[in-house]
């Protein structure tokens, strides 16, 4: 299915940015599961899911107004929000990650935070699905609470600055998304 409004691409007018540094990383030939919370981390995931086409990928993020329009045509599943210290939304957002990931049997699960990419990396390595976590771009002086937590368990951790690379060592490189 074609997403009714697509991921960015140059020809609506802007340089789309490089996403080569994240495709060098993650396979492209599968299945991929993007799940980030909607606003800022919805934007830098939408850049790197035009690597796989619209039947190839799925997304899980919240309902709000932004998604629902940046997302319109692509198959979603709606996680359960709002997640910031809210131990319920953490157990029904680990149940949908369970059926989410049992039924799609994604390749790669690919986020960029927040808090309700946890439980889905946290099953995605228990189910021996490789993980990617790319830290988003505007903490350069601390690491994201999401990023400590889902880092044990990424099989592969981006950042976007170099001087994230000292809060977390053996990152990757990748460059900013946006």
């Amino acid at each position: 299915m074609t997403a009714a409004h697509p991921v960015p691409t140059e020809t609506e007018g802007e340089p789309m940015p490089d996403t080569t540094p994240v495709a060098d990383h993650v396979d492209l030939d599968g299945h991929a599961l993007l799940v980030g919370s909607s606003g800022g981390h919805l934007a830098q995931l939408r850049v790197v899911a035009g690597l796989w086409p619209a039947e190839r990928r799925t997304w899980v993020t919240f309902d709000t107004p932004d998604a629902l329009s940046l997302l319109a045509g692509e198959a979603v599943h709606w996680a359960h929000h709002p997640t910031t210290r809210s131990l319920a939304k953490l157990v029904r957002n680990t149940g949908l990650a369970w059926r989410v990931l049992r039924r799609r049997r994604p390749d790669v699960v690919l986020s960029t935070g927040a808090a309700v990419a946890f439980p889905f990396f946290v099953l995605a390595r228990l189910l021996r699905i490789p993980t990617v976590y790319i830290e988003v771009y505007d903490r350069m002086d601390t690491p994201t609470l999401t990023g400590r937590l889902c880092r044990p368990f990424s099989s592969l951790f981006l950042v976007q600055w170099e001087e994230q690379r000292a809060l977390y060592p053996g990152a990757v490189v990748v460059g900013t998304l946006l």
